[in-house]
This record gives structure tokens, sequence and C-alpha cells, in this order.
């Protein structure tokens, strides 16, 4: 296979991925009154400690007024709050509220539960995950050692991580 069959493979199975996260999104968004895009913000705001509704927009690739009013519907309904920035006195927070940490859950537990890549392995992952976030441009190159894995032919220290990885 030349090298522009194997792109144009790579980016079909990309958006075929794409495809089944988003219909198993779909589908839990749907029985807990979410759109979409707002299950994305729960998401999004699972992953990061802070998150100005700036930020947010950026992420979501929308303009702020976009994120601003996505974020009044979720503080509408008891999902997220908004809190004094730390450091700039101009700014939000944005913050999941205990009833939105309980939603963002069941989106990670179902979203990770039915993922397709929990047909591989560990190993496995965790090589993809490198060159996704390699060709992302969100990472490390491919190869480099991922901070707290193993390094092959090293031994593991501890050893007491269950498969089970730390969420914020």
């Amino acid at each position: 296979m030349d090298d522009a069959r194997l792109n144009e493979e790579l980016i079909d199975s990309l958006f075929a991925i794409r495809t089944q996260i988003h219909d198993e999104l779909k589908e839990l968004a749907r029985e807990a009154g979410l759109t979409d895009t707002q299950t994305d913000v729960l998401w999004r705001l699972s992953r990061a400690e802070e998150m100005t509704a700036r930020r947010l927009a950026d992420l979501l690739r929308c303009d702020a007024s976009t994120a601003t009013s996505m974020i009044d519907r979720l503080e509408s309904r008891g999902l997220v709050r908004r809190v004094p920035h730390p450091t700039d006195r101009r700014a939000k927070v944005v913050q999941l509220t205990p009833e939105g940490c309980a939603l963002r859950d069941r989106v990670v537990e179902h979203t990770t539960r039915h993922s397709p890549f929990a047909r591989l392995d560990r190993e496995s992952r965790l090589r993809l995950h490198a060159l996704l976030r390699e060709v992302s441009g969100t990472g490390r190159p491919a190869g480099d050692p991922v901070a707290g894995e193993p390094v092959a032919g090293e031994p593991v220290a501890g050893g007491n991580d269950h498969g089970k990885e730390q969420r914020r």
C-alpha cells in the first residue's frame, strides 16, 4: 500500500472511531436531557482543574458567546457553577457541581466502557496513545516514555496501579 492510500485509510479509521464514540455519547446525552455539545462540555470540564468560558470556547471551536450560553443552560440545571478565578479578578472559572460531577462520571464511565479502544490490550493502547498524541501535537514524540509508565526492559517499581488511571 502506498503512503497516500495508507493516510486515507488512517483518516477513514479515525472518522469511523469518531462516529462510534459520538453515537454512544448521543444515546447517553439523550437520556440525560443534554445536547451533544453540553455532553462535550462536561467531558472537557472533567479534564481540567480550571476552565474559563474563553478556554472552553477555544476547545469547542465556538464563539465565547456560544460557550457562555451553554454554560448558562448547564448552570440553570445545577450542573456547573461560576466561581472567581484565583488570580484574575476579571475572570470566572467554570466548575462542575456535585450533580455535574455525578453526570460527568456517568459520561466518562459509559464512554470508557464502550470505547473502541477497549478491544486493545493495555500495551497496544499505550502505544496508540503515544502515537495519537504525537500526530495531534498534544504530546511527546512516539517512543518517548509516558510519565509514570515503565520503560520497556526496566523493572516496575511498586506495581500497584491496578490498571486504573487517576482522574481529576
